[in-house]
């Protein structure tokens, strides 16, 4: 199976009754075996609709400025995205700490 995406424009329109089935199932029961592994949404997150939260006004954090040392691989791992390597580092941060937490 393909990969299936979407715009606003191209949306199909909401099943009401799929959202109350789902609303009704408990999270245990719901099948989540085909969302990628972390380091794998990682690479995407610049592209992804849930990274443009931030983006959009609805919540912005305040910046700090820090040094850090970081590993040669992971800078170069990071990098290999393109431009933005340090807004998809705050993100998997930011996912960490959600997942910490």
């Amino acid at each position: 199976m393909g990969m299936v995406s979407y715009t606003h424009e191209t949306m199909p329109p909401v099943n009401r009754e799929a959202l109350a089935a789902l609303a009704a199932m408990k999270d245990e029961d719901i099948d989540c075996s085909d969302i990628p592994p972390l380091d794998t949404l990682a690479l995407r997150l610049k592209s992804s609709p849930l990274s443009r939260g931030v983006d959009r006004g609805m919540y912005r954090p305040v910046k700090v400025a820090v040094t850090c040392k970081l590993d040669a691989d992971v800078v170069a791992w990071l990098k290999r995205g393109g431009k933005g390597y340090q807004t998809r580092l705050n993100s998997i941060l930011r996912q960490a700490m959600a997942h910490a937490q």
